[in-house]
């Protein structure tokens, strides 16, 4: 084959962080000479801005995506040795907040189709200690709102989103954020809203949530000194605060660019079904914002995942893989008590799936090439 190395990276945060540089670059000489530099007032604006587009009225910034679901659980009354209900098929981090809150992290399979969870099997796995659901709108998809309120209604269940990748995500006429009593965001820099550093976001339209939050990320303390509940330290800074902020007015339109990019795959890979290779499945058309476009890949022969991903990056194509070992078979969590064979959806598609170069700015000479390379490598 020819070599064409360096021709397609997996992300390229450059398209969109460059043209803005100016902008950021004199907003945070405002922080530096405020010296304003822990929730100052671009975090501020930045939360008001940020839960407006979600749909809700409060946001309260933290230090990670990971804090925003733990310290959100239990803003929303989670307890220790509550049960929380968590799809296999998802980042650890989303177990890990959960732990974090106290709760035990009960494991559901995902849908092989579209890899959210499975709200069936769900329903199987809720005991009287079952206090709350965490959906996962996975790789920028939602799960289906009216059938996640049926099913939390159904059995008295508190809705938190983790909506870590899916920001303004919509689905059924709602956002990503919305559905539940309170939701978590991340803003990791490869996020569609990515900050320049780690940072996070509870958002609500519960006054009492979010003045909880709000004193949980900050020692406790509702005013300075006063340590009225056991708190931690997790504060979105000021920086992070106006970058984002700087960020956000064009967020629909990167994922406008997304989507499209996500349909032209979808048509260039049409021929490569017969080999096995199809893309995990979009339920909400142009309410999918693609944080990553995922494809399954059917093992035919030596011809498994692993060999495509190899065979790709020697031409240049990075890829990636979320996720390559479920949640229940992570060493640390085997306390937990799962076994290989539990989640058989979940476990096949670690074996399977494969992310392809996905971001706003993409070109469509790239996507041809990303394909043009799967199909010789698939159909040789």
């Amino acid at each position: 084959m020819e070599n064409n190395l360096g021709k397609v990276p997996f992300v390229d945060l450059s398209w969109q962080n460059n043209p803005l540089l100016s902008e950021i670059d004199s907003a945070m000489r405002d922080v530096v000479r405020r010296g304003d530099f822990i929730l100052g007032a671009e975090v501020r604006e930045f939360e008001e801005s940020f839960a407006q587009a979600c749909g809700v009225r409060y946001g309260m910034g933290v230090g990670s995506g990971t804090d925003a679901i733990a310290l959100g659980l239990r803003a929303c009354g989670i307890l220790p040795e509550d049960e929380v209900l968590v799809p296999a098929n998802t980042f650890i981090a989303t177990v890990i907040g959960v732990i974090l809150a106290g709760a035990k992290p009960v494991l559901v399979d995902c849908d092989i189709n579209t890899a959210l969870i499975d709200l069936e099997l769900a329903q199987k796995a809720v005991t009287k200690k079952t206090k709350a659901i965490v959906p996962v709108h996975l790789y920028g998809q939602m799960v289906c709102p009216n059938q996640l309120k049926n099913f939390a209604q159904n059995n008295n269940l508190i809705i938190f989103e983790d909506a870590a990748q899916a920001h303004l995500a919509q689905r059924e006429g709602k956002n990503a954020g919305s559905i539940g009593l309170a939701s978590g965001f991340s803003f990791y820099p490869s996020k569609n809203l990515g900050a320049f550093g780690n940072g996070g976001m509870v958002v609500t339209d519960n006054p009492e949530i979010a003045q909880k939050v709000r004193s949980f990320r900050n020692y406790g303390a509702p005013k300075k000194y006063y340590h009225q509940d056991y708190g931690t330290n997790s504060r979105l800074n000021t920086l992070q605060g106006a970058v984002l902020k700087i960020k956000l007015p064009y967020l629909e339109t990167w994922n406008n660019w997304r989507n499209q990019a996500a349909k032209k795959y979808d048509h260039y890979l049409q021929p490569l079904a017969e080999y096995g290779v199809t893309p995990i499945k979009n339920m909400t058309q142009k309410g999918h914002i693609y944080h990553l476009y995922v494809i399954n890949v059917k093992p035919q022969g030596s011809h498994n995942r692993d060999y495509i991903q190899k065979e790709l990056a020697q031409l240049g194509i990075e890829t990636g893989i979320h996720y390559p070992i479920p949640c229940h078979l992570q060493p640390a969590y085997s306390f937990l008590g799962y076994r290989r064979g539990d989640f058989p959806n979940s476990e096949k598609l670690c074996s399977n799936i494969l992310s392809l170069p996905m971001y706003p700015g993409i070109e469509d000479s790239q996507l041809q090439l990303v394909v043009d390379n799967l199909f010789k490598i698939v159909g040789k």
